[in-house]
C-alpha cells in the first residue's frame, strides 16, 4: 500500500497552491464581500487546465486521474471555497454527464470550450420537492414531434446564470414505466432558448462569489437528440455523477478544513495573553491536534474514494464516508478556529469568518450528511436483505 503521491501529482497539488495563494487568497475577501463572480480567477482555472484535468484526451481532456483533480480542489478551496464549488460544479456536475452520457455529436458541440473553461454547463436536477427525494422530480419533458417540451422548475443551481454559463443538463419526467413509476430522463437545454429563464442570484450564507439560482422553463422546446443518455435512464445516470461529486466535495472540505487549521496555527502563535502565545496553552494546543489529526483522517479517506475511481469502479460506499466525514470535519475545525480567534474570529475582516459561513453547506449539497448515512447503512447491511 502507497501513500505517496506520484511526481505529477505533486506538481498539480504544487501549481494549484501557488496560483491559489497569490491568485485566489488576496481576492477572496473582496468578492466575499461583493458577491461578484470571479472571471478573472475563472480565467486563470482555465489556463491552468483544471476544467479539462480529470477528463481522458479522446473528448479533449487533460488525461489526469481523479486523485489529481481532488489535489487541485482542495488547494483551491484553502483560498476560496466559492471558487472551489464553482470549479467542481462545472467539472463534476456540468461536464461530467455529457463525457459519461453524451453522444459523439453532442460532445463535439458543447465540449471544448467548457473544457478550455471559457464557458460553463450546470446540472439542474434539484427542485422544491425533489433534493434528497430525486425521485420527486416535478419538471416534464413532453414529445411534440421531433421537440421535447419542457415545463418546470429547478432551485439551488450552480454556474447556471454567468455571462460565461452556456446551458444546463436537466433532470425530467419523460413518461412512466409499467408499473406506473416516473421515467426520468436527463436533457440538456441551451442558454438563450426560448422559455428558459434564469431568476436573480441567491443571497447566501456562504460561497457568496459563486453563482446559484432558480432555473424556469416554460414550454421550453429542445430537439429530441439534446436527450443526454438513454430515455428512462436519468435517475441512475445522476446517482452515477453525483457519486464522483461527492468525492470531489469531500476534497472541497479537507481544503477548507485546511485552511481553519492554518489560520489557527498562524493567530495562536502570535496571540499572546497571560504574558504567553496562546499556542502555548494546552487547551489551545489540544484543539490545533484534533484540528490536524481529522483533517489528515478525512483527507487520506479522500484519496481512497478518489483512488476507486481511478481504479476503474465506482467508488460506491467510500465516496459517501469521504463525503460525510470531511464535510462534518470542516464544520467542526471552521468552529474551532472561530473560537481559537476569540472575538477576531466573530467579526467579518478575520478570514474564519467567512470559512464558518462557507463550511456548512457542504454538508447539505450533493446528498446531506442524513442521505449519506442512509447509504453507508444500506450497504453495511445488504448482506442481511434488511428490507
Amino acid at each position: 500500500m502507497d501513500f505517496e503521491l506520484s511526481g505529477d501529482q505533486r506538481a498539480i497539488r504544487e501549481l494549484c497552491r501557488e496560483f491559489a495563494e497569490n491568485e485566489i487568497a488576496p481576492k477572496a475577501a473582496h468578492y466575499d464581500q461583493t458577491g461578484e463572480f470571479p472571471y478573472d480567477i475563472v480565467a486563470g482555472m482555465a489556463r491552468l487546465g483544471l476544467f479539462a484535468l480529470p477528463f481522458p484526451e479522446r473528448v479533449g481532456g487533460a488525461g489526469g486521474d481523479f486523485v489529481s483533480y481532488c489535489l487541485a480542489l482542495e488547494e483551491i478551496a484553502r483560498a476560496d471555497a466559492s471558487v472551489a464549488i464553482t470549479l467542481e460544479a462545472a467539472v463534476s456536475l456540468g461536464i461530467a454527464p455529457l463525457v459519461e452520457f453524451g453522444t459523439a455529436e453532442q460532445q463535439q458541440r458543447w465540449l471544448p470550450p467548457l473544457l478550455r473553461g471559457e464557458r460553463l454547463w450546470a446540472f439542474g436536477l434539484t427542485e422544491a420537492e425533489a433534493g434528497s427525494d430525486a425521485g420527486g422530480t416535478q419538471t416534464r419533458a413532453v414529445r411534440d414531434r421531433d421537440h421535447w417540451v419542457i415545463n418546470g422548475r429547478k432551485v439551488f443551481i450552480t454556474n447556471a446564470g454567468t455571462d460565461i454559463s452556456a446551458g444546463v443538463t436537466l433532470t425530467a419526467v419523460t413518461g412512466v414505466d409499467v408499473s406506473g413509476e416516473k421515467q426520468i430522463s436527463c436533457i440538456a437545454v441551451e442558454r438563450g432558448t426560448p422559455g428558459y429563464t434564469q431568476a436573480p442570484k441567491y443571497r447566501k450564507l456562504g460561497w457568496h462569489a459563486s453563482d446559484t439560482r432558480e432555473l424556469i422553463l416554460d414550454d421550453v422546446r429542445v430537439p429530441l437528440h439534446n436527450l443526454v443518455g438513454e430515455e428512462g435512464g436519468g435517475l441512475k445516470q445522476f446517482l452515477a455523477i453525483l457519486e464522483g461529486g461527492r468525492v470531489a466535495i469531500a476534497a472541497l472540505s479537507v481544503g477548507l478544513a485546511q485552511a481553519c487549521l492554518d489560520a489557527s496555527l498562524r493567530y495562536s502563535a502570535q496571540r499572546r495573553q497571560f504574558g504567553q502565545a496562546i499556542a502555548a496553552f494546552q487547551a489551545t494546543q489540544f484543539k490545533l491536534a484534533d484540528m490536524a489529526t481529522q483533517i489528515e483522517l478525512a483527507r487520506l479517506m479522500t484519496w481512497r474514494a478518489a483512488a476507486a475511481i481511478d481504479s476503474g469502479g465506482r467508488a460506491g460506499v467510500y465516496a459517501s464516508m469521504a463525503k460525510l466525514h470531511a464535510s462534518e470535519v470542516a464544520t467542526a475545525c471552521a468552529n474551532q478556529a472561530v473560537q481559537i480567534h476569540g472575538g477576531y474570529g466573530f467579526m467579518e475582516e478575520s478570514p474564519v469568518a467567512r470559512y464558518y459561513r462557507d463550511v456548512k453547506v457542504n454538508e447539505i449539497g450533493e446528498g446531506t450528511s442524513e442521505v449519506q448515512r442512509m447509504l453507508i447503512a444500506r450497504h453495511l447491511l445488504a448482506p442481511f436483505a434488511i428490507e
